[in-house]
């Protein structure tokens, strides 16, 4: 059965139901919790009867500095939102871990950002070092990675569109919200990833809602191809896509043929022009609601709750 770990300003908390208990421990960050794993367990076992979640303030359950690694375009449904077809080859891109805010922190907008969106995803908190050309199999996932975490990964479409900038539309501040719970998983729960339901709602209506059977790229899949070329150490924080329903998606294919005979200049007008004309997009005052568990709840990586305000 996963363990449920809430970081707050004093400390880690082991949660149980709706009341957490302290993990008597030194760990400053992630990784420092996370090989204090005993402290951990005697929490959790615990006869106390704990203080109530809701008195305590959720700090991102991944510490800053990490390294935050993400991947494009990996759930069927959003390949189909984005105009994608046939085979999709998998790409990764970085975002920095100054993005990484808490669950219920404010998301702020940029004043020169007009298109904000917002994609669910769920992260791999790495417990091991996965060194350049790691070979991970899926019985292989319980040696590399200790938990999960529910995020979102909020993009500056304008940016991300015209300078094709991933790291930059990516990477303001507030942008990676995330927790509330490290969820560290026992072996026996990997084989229940498959079951996951993310879901997203903007001010209450649904915008994402899919399990993980809409995923393209597996997580022991996407470990092995990161491993070509990238090192993860424990805490390092890998985003593994989200489904459709975010607010950007591909334009009809007889628009696309007409957007390609204009000049870029008017092309991205063109395209913004009706980018506008669409109210899913983030605004001020909109209230983001994210989650991510299994039906029965053996995994519930808990509940997001960000306002999106402009920067002033």
């Amino acid at each position: 059965m996963s363990t449920n770990v809430l970081r707050t300003p004093d400390g880690w908390w082991a949660v149980r139901n709706e009341r957490a208990v302290r993990i008597e421990t030194k760990a400053v960050t992630t990784a420092e919790l996370l090989a204090d794993r005993a402290a951990v367990q005697e929490a959790a076992a615990s006869d106390e009867s704990g203080t109530p979640v809701a008195d305590l303030v959720a700090l991102p359950p991944v510490t800053t500095p990490c390294r935050v690694v993400a991947q494009m375009v990996n759930y069927r449904s959003h390949a189909k939102d984005s105009g994608f077809t046939g085979d999709i080859p998998p790409t990764f891109f970085r975002k920095a871990s100054g993005s990484v805010s808490g669950p219920h922190d404010t998301i702020v907008r940029p004043a020169h950002v007009n298109f904000l969106d917002y994609e669910v995803e769920l992260g791999l908190v790495m417990g091991a070092t996965l060194p350049v050309g790691t070979l991970v199999e899926e019985q292989d996932l319980p040696s590399y990675v200790a938990g999960l975490v529910l995020t979102n990964d909020v993009s500056a479409r304008d940016v991300q569109l015209t300078k094709t900038q991933f790291y930059e539309s990516k990477s303001y501040p507030t942008f990676t919200p995330t927790g509330p719970y490290l969820a560290l998983l026992e072996p026996e729960d990997f084989d229940r990833l498959i079951d996951l339901r993310l879901r997203l709602s903007v001010n209450g209506v649904t915008r994402q809602d899919r399990t993980l059977a809409d995923m393209i790229v597996r997580p022991a899949q996407a470990l092995t191809l990161l491993a070509r070329f990238q090192t993860l150490d424990p805490g390092d924080l890998l985003l593994t896509g989200t489904p459709g329903g975010t607010a950007l998606k591909a334009p009809p294919k007889a628009v696309e043929k007409i957007a390609a005979l204009l000049p870029p200049a008017l092309k991205w007008k063109a395209f913004f022009n009706g980018q506008a004309k669409n109210p899913r997009y983030l605004r001020d005052g909109d209230l983001v609601t994210a989650s991510i568990a299994t039906p029965e709840g053996r995994i519930d990586l808990g509940e997001q709750r960000t306002a999106v305000a402009d920067a002033t």
